[in-house]
């Protein structure tokens, strides 16, 4: 348990904090858990089967090289973007080298299905511009070394602040003072695995299944944290002894 020199716990805080560390702790839960529904709503598809899978690591950072991104999307997560007879001649057009010859064909089926998202303000590529159109109907290549570059620093920055505090609270509960500080210390290290696991899987695909491992561990010990800090701070067998 804590130490005799460690007076302030999660348990004797004032009721400011302790409601100003749940909201933090709520919030943050949420958008973990709203992070994770993206997770399976886009990675989670791109084999075209519902739930994530290591072949979805694989296509969504290796690429799906027997095909392309466009084509990919098309039978993966954005299926049900368009009805079944656009996304089989979008598809047709693909396997025949998306020839220039017929863009006055495809171009308004894709501005009628995809423009609306698809536009310069979204930072997605502009599927309705025959060269945009044109390199992703060439081999899927998985992400791209910018893409990834773009996503790894913000994960690391973003997501570190985030554990951060979430260790700081964890910090003033009473638990194991070893336990306490391998659970502070995993989110942090899974975290670069996870990160990490993204570009040696763009080269190796079998590396694919350490994401599987760094998004397991790091959630696993913030469940932990969230539930410990959650408990010490509402519980009355922690909370009673602010009134002792």
């Amino acid at each position: 348990m804590i130490g005799s020199k460690d007076e302030l716990t999660l348990g004797t805080l004032s009721l400011t904090y302790r409601v100003l560390f749940t909201g933090f702790l709520v919030v943050v839960g949420l958008g973990l858990c709203m992070a994770g529904a993206q997770i399976m709503l886009t990675h989670g598809k791109a084999d075209g089967k519902a739930g994530l899978s290591i072949d979805d690591i694989v296509y969504s950072y290796y690429g799906n090289r027997s095909g392309s991104k466009l084509e990919a999307a098309l039978t993966g997560k954005m299926k049900d973007k368009a009805p079944a007879e656009v996304n089989i001649a979008l598809i047709k057009w693909v396997r025949d080298g998306a020839p220039a010859s017929q863009w006055e064909t495809v171009k308004p089926l894709l501005e009628k299905q995809c423009a609306k998202c698809h536009d310069e303000e979204s930072g997605l590529p502009e599927v309705t511009k025959l060269e945009v159109a044109q390199s992703l109907a060439e081999t899927d290549h998985g992400a791209s070394i910018a893409s990834l570059t773009r996503v790894s620093h913000i994960h690391l920055f973003g997501i570190s602040f985030i554990f951060l505090f979430v260790g700081a609270i964890f910090g003033l509960a009473e638990f194991n003072q070893f336990w306490k500080l391998i659970l502070i210390s995993t989110p942090f290290a899974f975290l670069v695995l996870d990160v990490a696991s993204w570009w040696l899987t763009k080269f190796w695909p079998s590396c694919a299944w350490l994401t599987m491992i760094g998004g397991l561990g790091y959630s696993l010990a913030a469940t932990v944290m969230f539930a410990t800090s959650f408990a010490q701070m509402w519980l009355p067998r922690w909370t009673k002894k602010t009134t002792d």
